[in-house]
Order: C-alpha cells, then sequence, then structure tokens
C-alpha cells in the first residue's frame, strides 16, 4: 500500500517528461526479467512518454531468440519495431517501441558510411542531415536509462549525444515503477543545454 502511494506521489510531482528514453540492458539481465520490457512500456505509456527504445547488449543476438515472445507481448500496447540480428518486424499499436539486440553504434555508422560510398556520393554533399538519413535507428532519446551500473554501449552513439543519463543502481530484474518514476523526475531536475 505504501508503495502504490509513492509511486502515485511520485508521478504527480513529474511535469516535464522526455518525449523518447532509451533503456540499455544486458543480455544476463534481460534473461532473468524479459517480462519487464512489458512493464517499462506500461508505465511509459501511463505517464505519456511518445517512445520507447530497448538496447539489448549481446554478442549473439541469436541467443535471444527464446526471449522473442515476451518482447513480441509489447505489441500488444505499443507498435513494437524489433531488430534482431538481420531480422526486423513490426506489430501491434500504439507508442512506438523500438527493441534492438545485439546492436552496435560503431557498426551503425560504418554502415552509413558503406552506404554513401557505394551510393557514390560527393564529400562535399555529406552533412549532418544527410548522414542522419542513412542511419538505421533515426531517434534522438532525451533521456538515457542504465540500469544496474554505470557502463554504457556505444548503441546510438550518434544519436545521443545530447541525451541525459541516468544510471540507476537498481538491478534490471528488480526494477519497480518507482525506480523509473525516479528516473523521470531527475530528467525533470536538470536544464538541458544541447552542447552549449
Amino acid at each position: 500500500m505504501i508503495y502504490w502511494l509513492y509511486a502515485r506521489l511520485l508521478a504527480r510531482q513529474i511535469t516535464v517528461l522526455p518525449n523518447q528514453i532509451c533503456i540499455m540492458i544486458d543480455e544476463q539481465d534481460i534473461r532473468e526479467a524479459p517480462d519487464k520490457l512489458y512493464d517499462c512500456v506500461a508505465w511509459s505509456v501511463e505517464m505519456g512518454i511518445k517512445g520507447v527504445i530497448f538496447h539489448i547488449s549481446t554478442k549473439d543476438a541469436s541467443a535471444m531468440v527464446p526471449l522473442l515472445p515476451a518482447i513480441r507481448r509489447i505489441s500488444s500496447i505499443a507498435t513494437l519495431t524489433l531488430h534482431c540480428g538481420e531480422h526486423e518486424e513490426v506489430s501491434g499499436k500504439g507508442i512506438a517501441v523500438t527493441v534492438a539486440v545485439g546492436k552496435s553504434g560503431r557498426e551503425e555508422i560504418t554502415a552509413c558510411i558503406r552506404a554513401m560510398a557505394e551510393e557514390h556520393l560527393s564529400p562535399d554533399a555529406v552533412d549532418e542531415s544527410v548522414f542522419e538519413r542513412y542511419l538505421t535507428f533515426r531517434y534522438t532519446p532525451d533521456l538515457m536509462i542504465k540500469t544496474g551500473g554505470d557502463h554504457l554501449t556505444d548503441f546510438l552513439i550518434w544519436q545521443s549525444v545530447y541525451s541525459e543519463l541516468f544510471f540507476s543502481d537498481v538491478n534490471w530484474k528488480f526494477l519497480r515503477k518507482v525506480d523509473f518514476l525516479r528516473a523521470l523526475r531527475d530528467y525533470q531536475s536538470r536544464v538541458r543545454r544541447f552542447g552549449a
């Protein structure tokens, strides 16, 4: 009962929300609590967040195949775009949710450069907006959340340059709604300078 009241009090304190959030999860953590993805999306919907991106850090995306049914459950409350290895699928309706399994920011940038070279794009024609058209993930998350530690991956390395970072000492499998709301409250307390 106290937990429920505290979550409600926290939610009332939050008046400034990020439009998009990115949550970074390690392979072992997602194995232990794959259904937590659905919970985070449900909390995001409830709070009015417009988009959620999950990055699952793994060296072998195929090892995550047994978890795909739990990931696909998100499509019952959101529009899910799932990237797993070379496979991509879209399903559901609602807020935009992307789950990227084993994706690397360095690989994405390398692929952009390769694609521009294959299209014989003149170096003089390349600027930030042209480069961004070649990105696989065209998101600019306002808030990046890392659970259970302080080590970020290189996912969205270009797109997250001005994102606010929140490191939760709570492990993914123990993440509760109040922990999620604390990250949103922390975001609200910051003044975003966008590199200025």
